[in-house]
């Protein structure tokens, strides 16, 4: 298809140890990115990177001194994907606020310090992809994730701001919302049978999957998607209708 390559762009992947983040790792470098997973778990992302063929770089998305060693390392990007992001569940009468710090430092905080650090580049050089992964849980509500739901709704303005600022240097801006996706994160916090309600709720009568997330993502990161901006789309399988 034309107009999906990115061949000479260098792509920045949070949270690209993750199972999504890795999968949108090897869909930016199929695509002839030179992608850089950038992940706390330095194994892990090293894993990925040579996979994918790209390179890993240690960030800690919730410590602002590690967002700038990393930013001081890997210098420009043309493409920043926001897939980090920490969960802690637990009803929120009960929550435990120091939880509440750690995903504000991780789910938000982190991306509009290493955005603030990235975008004036894509700005001087007059193209550039944000995306930020949320959850369809910030749209809609998710029982025992008030705070990381309200963390990853933040994302949502954020993003929108941002496609109005950097319109004119030629950066898009757009969330990604996943719905019920099969993760190590979702089968630590979901027993069998709670799986099985979420599927009988799907429309696809399936749980989404990583490389699912990551068409979208990759696909809003090439020039095909240019006149794309300041949307939240939901790959969610039908759970989420707009």
């Amino acid at each position: 298809m034309r107009g999906m390559r990115l061949d000479g762009r260098t792509a920045v992947v949070t949270g690209g140890a993750g199972a999504i983040g890795a999968a949108v790792c090897a869909d930016l470098a199929a695509l002839g990115a030179d992608v850089i997973v950038a992940d706390l778990d330095e194994a892990a992302a090293a894993r990925v990177a040579e996979s994918a063929g790209g390179r890993a770089v240690r960030i800690d998305v919730g410590d602002p001194a590690s967002i700038e060693e990393f930013g001081a390392a890997v210098g420009a990007a043309d493409i920043l994907v926001h897939a980090a992001g920490v969960s802690i569940v637990e009803p929120f009468v009960t929550s435990d606020p120091s939880h509440w710090e750690l995903m504000w430092a991780v789910n938000l905080r982190g991306p509009m310090l290493l955005t603030q650090r990235m975008l004036p580049g894509m700005l001087d050089r007059g193209w550039g992809r944000l995306v930020f992964v949320s959850s369809d849980g910030a749209k809609a509500g998710s029982g025992g994730e008030g705070a990381y739901a309200a963390t990853k709704a933040g994302l949502f303005g954020l993003a929108k701001t941002l496609a109005r600022e950097a319109a004119r240097g030629n950066v898009t801006s757009n969330v990604v919302c996943p719905g019920p996706t099969d993760t190590p994160m979702l089968r630590r916090v979901a027993s069998p049978e709670l799986v099985e309600k979420l599927v009988k709720a799907i429309p696809l009568r399936r749980l989404g999957s990583a490389d699912d997330v990551a068409g979208l993502v990759a696909y809003l990161c090439t020039d095909r998607a240019a006149y794309i901006t300041g949307q939240t789309l939901s790959v969610s399988g039908g759970v989420t209708m707009q």
